[in-house]
């Protein structure tokens, strides 16, 4: 997901704009620039990679002004080298995109006909020569921009700068992102809350087909129909300590060893202590009344939404459907009116899962959301809102959230329980128990990053990983794969235990390791017999589970790693530590860039 900083300074922006992308680094990207206005001229630098050659660039030429816009870049459309980096430019108009324009072809076309001429391969260049062509017209960017906006079919964030103006810029939203900040005689555009911390905590997030005039007086904002309209200005509570590792080396290891703090306050929101029962944000619905429920998502949240699934049903009964987002619109799905539809995201603005949600709520289904930030675009569209407090997450690849999910969902599943009559009292007191035993416990597995670290240099060498996990550990053994393919960049595979017999286990040899997830428990016998079919064809066995199951089962494997002995309940938030620390500790013998893996952003805004 590509950043976007813009300042209507007092003193020079050029330094703050490149600290406002350093902070932005978490989203994923692989070219930057600037764009400032100097002496009625637009100054722009650009640079492919990594951050520090943009800073290499500004030193040897640098860009003064007090007005500037700033991008990070995500490759779409063209690929990753300076002439495809943003800010694009004409001699009048330069502008940051983050988004796609989906009819960008037909656009570029009608412009080239017209003679204009394009310099790169992006999508993004059709709206600069669009408001330039404006510009030149005679109209004020405000006329432009009314114009312009309308013709762009996509999702797109936009900050613009005008040459003949260098007292303002402009923002736009529309599927992606973009808020307002309020300083001392200063005014910001930032993609999130976190790109203006340092310069700010007074925000306002434009609303779909908002856009927006800053000055070093304030905000002017206008609806999509370009009525003049108000925001709330609220205190967003991002800080810069929020980016920063402290003694770790990477922020992935920072929000693993987070984790027992951010499930303990996570559940704080969701369990009463005292009376050990289930407590939900005000509900404006009849949960007993939901008999289907729908959960939609991508990624690691979409396995968080699979453990989910054995939950729901397992409590409540109620039958549940899930899908990643990218495919759910398009297999027409069949949806009851009236049915609960429950989105999990960590930024709550991921294209897929926004465009899914927005369909649900044209087929009638309630919304829920499980988010880990409370002011995104799908938290203000649901009518329940689940937020994770996780706190910001940096590395790219999910760790506190995915737990903090989990979380949330088990006890939103024993809440639907008790709402559905499937759930007595003290049976929602033996839940909220198991639940509230799993900071401890999630402190517990991270004690044996030690033991992890040690063996990694075992997993490194792989071309190929496979990962065996029965029931909510099936999820777990996806999710661990998932893991290792982000970081390291090994193939690696995760598969119910039972399936192994059906064609996967054609895959096994003696260079391929296998890491199984078996916590001892009514799955374990069937899991260890799913592992010894392996092993008698020579894999390489990695047994994860707790003391009874490694004295058991753990004989002939090449390493195993103690976990905690815990309930089923909590045993896949507890077993997420040890399939994170593995892939961060091979990532690390291997020497990959852990926090900021090739071709991946933390949210992708396009579809």
């Amino acid at each position: 997901m590509c950043g976007i900083i813009g300042i209507v300074g007092i003193e020079p922006v050029a330094q703050r704009l490149v600290d406002g992308l350093r902070r932005m680094e978490y989203r994923g990207y692989d070219s930057a620039g600037i764009c400032t206005i100097v002496d009625g001229q637009l100054v722009r630098r650009r640079a492919e990679g990594k951050l520090a050659n943009l800073v290499k660039e500004l030193d040897g030429r640098p860009a003064e002004g007090e007005v500037g816009i700033a991008h990070t870049r995500w490759a779409t459309h063209g690929a990753p080298t300076e002439a495809n980096a943003h800010p694009h430019a004409t001699a009048e108009v330069a502008l940051v995109h983050n988004g796609i324009i989906e009819n960008f072809k037909q656009l570029r076309d009608e412009m080239i006909a017209e003679g204009r001429k394009f310099e790169s391969e992006t999508d993004t260049e059709v709206v600069v020569q669009l408001v330039s062509r404006r510009i030149e017209q005679g109209m004020s960017p405000e006329e432009a921009m009314q114009t312009v906006l309308p013709r762009l079919r996509g999702a797109f964030a936009l900050a613009v700068a005008f040459r003949q103006h260098p007292d303002m810029l402009i923002g736009a939203r529309l599927g992606s992102p973009l808020v307002v900040g309020y300083g001392e005689g200063e005014t910001y555009l930032g993609s999130d809350a976190l790109a203006l911390a340092p310069l700010t905590q007074r925000i306002s997030y434009l609303e779909e087909g908002d856009w927006v005039v800053i000055t070093r007086e304030g905000a002017t904002i206008y609806d999509k129909d370009n009525n003049r309209v108000e925001r709330a200005v609220v205190h967003s509570g991002a800080t810069a300590a929020a980016t920063e590792k402290g003694n770790y080396h990477h922020f992935m290891q920072k929000e693993i060893f987070e984790q027992p703090t951010v499930v303990a306050q996570t559940l704080r929101s969701y369990v009463r202590q005292l009376e050990r029962q289930v407590a939900l944000p005000q509900i404006d619905f009849d949960l007993s009344k939901i008999d289907r429920v729908t959960i939609v998502a991508c990624g690691t949240s979409y396995y968080a939404g699979m453990v989910a699934k054995y939950w729901f049903e397992k409590f409540a009964r109620v039958p549940v459907d899930i899908d990643v987002a990218s495919e759910f619109r398009y297999r027409d799905p069949v949806l009851p009116y009236g049915g609960l539809a429950l989105f999990i995201s960590q930024s709550g603005e991921t294209a897929d899962t926004l465009a899914a949600l927005r369909h649900c709520r044209e087929a009638g289904q309630t919304i829920a959301v499980v988010v880990n930030v409370p002011t995104s675009s799908m938290a203000r569209e649901a009518d329940l809102l689940l937020p994770t407090h996780a706190g910001p997450e940096i590395g790219v690849a999910s760790t506190k959230a995915f737990t903090c999910q989990l979380a949330v969902l088990a006890a939103l599943a024993a809440h639907l329980a008790v709402k559905k009559g499937k759930m007595d009292a003290a049976e929602e007191r033996e839940v909220v128990e198991h639940l509230l035993e799993a900071p401890a416990c999630l402190n517990a597995a991270l004690d044996h990053d030690t033991d992890i670290k040690a063996m990694a240099h075992l997993i490194a060498p792989a071309r190929d990983v496979l990962y065996l996990g029965r029931g909510p550990d099936f999820p777990l053994a996806l999710e661990g794969a998932l893991k290792l393919k982000e970081i390291s960049y090994i193939h690696a595979e995760g598969y119910a235990s039972g399936e192994m017999k059906h064609g996967p286990i054609a895959l096994i040899d003696d260079k391929v390791p296998v890491i199984v997830l078996a916590p001892s428990g009514p799955l374990f016998e069937k899991t260890v017999s799913n592992m010894q079919e392996v092993r008698a064809r020579g894999g390489q066995i990695v047994l994860i589970s707790d003391a009874e199951g490694i004295a058991e089962a753990g004989e002939g494997c090449i390493a195993t790693i103690e976990m905690p002995k815990v309930h089923p309940l909590i045993a896949p938030l507890v077993y997420a530590v040890p399939v994170q620390l593995l892939a961060y500790h091979v990532a690390c013998v291997k020497g990959t860039d852990v926090d900021q893996p090739r071709n991946l952003a933390k949210s992708v805004t396009v579809e």
